[in-house]
């Protein structure tokens, strides 16, 4: 991916006259914005979901296989390990987000908002691993099948309703903005479902005595962790591919640009995520009669943080009579 340089004009080329209180003004006002946010659209204020999450489901888990072998429930223990695979992955989510917080340092200019989404990618991983295993046991079961003890079932699973159903609640309200935190939430809303589904497996298994019961809801556990997983890995990996964030309008963003006062072209355009929360962007901009000063970039800015939640927007400005080795699309 490439980023300007200043030998191909930096920041804010501007193909013209630029006086230095300009340039002061507009990096001061810059400065100031920076300041203003400081980067609060990361999530700060999810330390403690994560650790009431955390413990509460390091109990759960105990317990469940506990109860697990002692009522023979592959339905139990299935769900044991998901909710094991979750802790981990809940405990891998608040490293990020502790991570996220560092600041830039010379050799990692971003700082390390990216740990977020390598975060994410190791939750999928962990489900689909934890799938697995659960998916071996239950089809095992199948074929020898044993006695389960469904009242216990039962209630141990409905504690695991309240708790996962708590727990996914904590990270709601940043379920939406930050793929890392959906991750958590998304865990512990199947969690919650799951849990509801091995109720229900006792409850039959209670009335009818039927032992194959146990292994099938396993199987439809791993259905349902498959589904809400197949997201959440989708996703990770198109943001490790530096894909352009989902919610983005990509051609939105490239006609505005091109819409801009006295741009007559628009090349080596790059949108990617710097994390699960933040978005940066690179862009030649070629205004053959120049800008009006540095005002122009500012406010350019500032639409592409406002309107389509870009952060960290670089704007090279290009007065058209250069040959950029950039320009043609297929370059990058």
């Amino acid at each position: 991916m490439s980023h300007p340089h200043d030998e191909k004009g930096g920041y804010s080329h501007l193909g013209g006259d630029r006086s230095r209180a300009g340039s002061a003004d507009a990096r001061s006002e810059h400065d100031q914005r920076h300041e203003g946010h400081d980067h609060a659209h990361a999530p700060t204020n999810f330390g403690k979901a994560f650790a009431i999450g955390i413990i509460l489901n390091t109990v759960f888990v105990a317990i469940e296989a506990g109860y697990g072998l002692y009522a023979n429930s592959m339905a139990l223990l299935a769900d044991a390990g998901h909710n094991l695979s979750d802790v981990l992955g809940l405990i891998v989510a608040w490293i990020a987000v502790a991570l996220a917080k560092r600041k830039p340092t010379g050799k990692y200019t971003y700082g390390l908002g990216a740990s977020s989404i390598l975060a994410a990618l190791a939750n999928a991983m962990l489900l689909l691993v934890a799938v697995g295993a659960i998916a071996w046991e239950a089809v095992g079961r199948f074929w020898d099948p044993a006695p389960v003890t469904g009242g216990t079932v039962m209630i141990v699973a409905g504690i695991g309703i309240l708790i996962n159903g708590v727990t996914a609640y904590l990270f709601s309200s940043g379920s939406k903005g930050d793929l890392n935190i959906r991750g958590a939430y998304l865990h512990m809303a199947a969690d919650a479902a799951v849990s509801g589904g091995v109720v229900a497996a006792g409850l039959f298994i209670l009335q009818t005595g039927w032992a194959w019961i146990d292994p099938a809801v396993s199987l439809v556990i791993v259905v349902v962790i498959l589904w809400s997983t197949w997201g959440l890995l989708k996703g990770s990996v198109a943001m490790s591919l530096n894909a352009v964030p989902d919610g983005i309008d990509a051609a939105g963003v490239r006609d505005y640009l091109v819409g801009l006062p006295g741009v007559s072209d628009l090349h080596d355009l790059h949108i990617w995520p710097m994390s699960t929360s933040e978005t940066a962007l690179t862009a030649h901009l070629v205004v053959p009669a120049g800008t009006s000063g540095d005002q122009f970039l500012v406010d350019a800015r500032t639409t592409l943080l406002e309107r389509y939640r870009i952060h960290h927007a670089t704007l090279q400005v290009e007065a058209g009579n250069m040959d950029c080795s950039l320009a043609p699309t297929n370059v990058v």
